[in-house]
């Protein structure tokens, strides 16, 4: 006799069906929660017509590459970014698209550090269709030098953009995926920075604000999922971590040390640096029904360099 029929014979006597049924774990005592109830199509998972989203530092560079590829798979993007006017690497990817999704490609205006602001935003986008599906928090800043050469200033504007500019972007969608309803799901862009020190890159606050991001995802991946079987639309936060990437922020640093693009290509697996858009289908993955049992994971995508 198998054992789960063993079990159900013991317990036939004791328990009412449903009981057994749930002590064998053939019973969902979470019915409200969507669960794949039936094998679909592959391509259906990465389907996000209809699903909105939010992109902060969505105006260029790593933020940008992510947003185009939520538009690429279907959905609605609002890109929020601080610069007063669209930058040009904007403008060129709304003139890339057709008519349709061009008007799917929003720009806002937006310091991730005005709370008011972030909040009456993520409102808005959510509003109109009463739905907010994910939200990439890629908004971060840089700032090298020694240890002992930081200013109380430098310190405070390295947290409060990258930690808790992220903190505040997670928790305002939080607060309008619940209203709606939405199976939301919360990407923190961290960084291999987060996970070690890098050669030829001395910021220690930038990489103490990357560490506080990962452990940021972690902490709101447990808070709002489901652990007790009480919430009726949990929120999926993973942290993402990309190596070293050629963006405006990695040139900064390469001017300042022409020597440091040597080293860093050398020192992943793969002997250069990555591209925006090899994280275009990481993004569509961990905002899509195919990642719906992701949470609380740190997605390394660094060529290796963390590997050796």
């Amino acid at each position: 006799m198998l054992p789960q029929n063993m079990l159900l014979r013991q317990t036939s006597g004791v328990f009412p069906l449903r009981a057994r049924r749930r002590l064998l774990g053939l019973y969902s005592q979470r019915r409200h929660i969507r669960q794949p109830s039936k094998p679909i199509h592959p391509s259906e998972h990465f389907d996000l017509h209809g699903k909105v989203f939010a992109v902060t530092g969505g105006g260029r560079g790593l933020g940008l590459a992510m947003a185009e590829a939520l538009l690429a798979a279907g959905g609605e993007v609002h890109c929020l970014d601080k610069l007063p006017e669209p930058a040009e690497e904007f403008q060129a990817a709304q003139a890339r698209q057709d008519e349709p999704s061009k008007q799917n490609l929003q720009y806002w205006q937006l310091d991730v550090c005005d709370t008011k602001a972030l909040d009456e935003a993520m409102a808005s986008i959510s509003g109109k269709r009463k739905r907010l599906d994910g939200v990439i928090a890629a908004a971060g800043v840089n700032h090298l030098g020694n240890a002992t050469d930081h200013t109380e200033q430098d310190i405070n504007r390295v947290m409060r953009i990258n930690y808790i500019g992220a903190f505040h972007t997670a928790t305002a969608a939080a607060n309008y995926m619940r209203l709606h309803n939405s199976l939301g799901s919360i990407l923190l862009v961290a960084s291999m920075s987060g996970l070690i020190a890098n050669k030829g890159m001395v910021s220690p606050v930038y990489n103490s604000s990357k560490a506080a991001v990962i452990q940021l995802a972690r902490s709101l991946a447990m808070e709002w999922g489901n652990p007790d079987g009480q919430m009726r639309s949990p929120i999926r936060v993973n942290s993402l971590c990309p190596g070293h990437i050629a963006t405006p922020m990695a040139q900064m640093v390469m001017d300042k040390s022409p020597e440091t693009r040597k080293v860093w290509e050398s020192e992943n697996m793969l002997g250069r640096l990555a591209q925006p858009c090899e994280f275009a289908g990481p993004a569509i993955f961990l905002l899509s029904d195919a990642s719906s049992f992701v949470t609380g994971s740190t997605v390394v995508i660094d060529g290796g360099h963390t590997a050796w």
